[in-house]
């Protein structure tokens, strides 16, 4: 199932590309178009980890530098039965969380400095069973591979819209014109902000109820969620919306049309389901 949403996803944004390429310069387009998606795939497919990684400026962590951090990471992982994942630290006071890579033999967990500050041992080990529940469930690569043609998909849009504004392209044939380019600049990112949209919200239940069940217990998770959305309302992440679906909440503001195309689940959902996980019993809390 992960390897169908994957080429799916490589494939909408091949189409969605050689679209655009047809609206700038006809069939010419489309070939130059497809050529840039097939490189930009094969470039999500390797190095979408480091891409993303790079993108906030996220530096490893190893077990002398954040030992309470990495005992965690490493115990979850054993009792996952995957391999350690790398560990990264993101210089912000903002508390969030993500997961990244191609694979449980390749993945990455990163984490803000925010995040170490205002949570218990508990509750990160909450957030932490959250995101090695992405990398178990196979969710990691659609996840980052979105983040990154997304990215790439909306930085062509405003490359597209702006050329329209100065004229590129200002021709009334059957290849194209300013209309044509105006058009292409708009949809581009909203497609881009669809296509995460039908891969977040469920993988985020999904990931909240794997993890209660790694850690044994889904109050630490709810407790972490309670603490996380509210920081970030107070202070949202100075993050990407091409990325935002990877956080374990929204880094985003919340406010007006942003709360419409949010890419994560309403917290008091995901905190009522894992708060009904502990009352029935479904985790034998330990």
């Amino acid at each position: 199932m992960s390897f169908l949403k994957t080429t799916l996803l490589l494939g909408l944004m091949t189409g969605l590309l050689m679209v655009i390429g047809g609206l700038i310069g006809g069939r010419h387009g489309v070939v130059i178009f497809f050529v840039i998606a097939a490189v930009m795939n094969f470039f999500s497919y390797w190095f979408s980890d480091k891409i993303v990684l790079k993108a906030y400026g996220a530096q490893e962590l190893d077990a002398s530098s954040a030992p309470e951090l990495y005992s965690i990471v490493n115990e979850l992982a054993h009792s996952a039965g995957i391999p350690m994942p790398r560990l990264y630290m993101i210089d912000s006071d903002t508390p969030n969380a993500f997961a990244t890579g191609r694979n449980v033999h390749h993945a990455a967990v990163a984490v803000t400095r925010g995040i170490m500050r205002i949570c218990t041992r508990e509750e990160l080990k909450g957030v932490i069973g959250h995101e090695l529940s992405h990398v178990t469930n196979h969710d990691i690569l659609t996840s980052s591979i979105a983040a990154t043609l997304a990215g790439a998909v909306m930085m062509i849009g405003t490359m597209i819209r702006w050329g329209a504004i100065f004229g590129l392209g200002n021709r009334d044939d059957e290849e194209g014109g300013i209309a044509g380019l105006l058009i292409a600049g708009v949809l581009a990112p909203i497609a881009a902000t669809l296509i995460q949209l039908a891969i977040s919200r469920t993988r985020e239940y999904q990931a909240d109820a794997s993890g209660a069940k790694l850690t044994h217990n889904p109050l630490y998770l709810a407790s972490a969620l309670r603490k996380l959305e509210a920081a970030n309302e107070r202070m949202p992440l100075d993050a990407s919306p091409a990325t935002a679906h990877m956080f374990i909440v929204n880094p985003l503001s919340a406010a007006g049309i942003s709360r419409l195309f949010s890419t994560h689940p309403p917290i008091e959902e995901r905190i009522h389901r894992l708060e009904q996980m502990a009352s029935s019993g479904q985790v034998a809390q330990g």
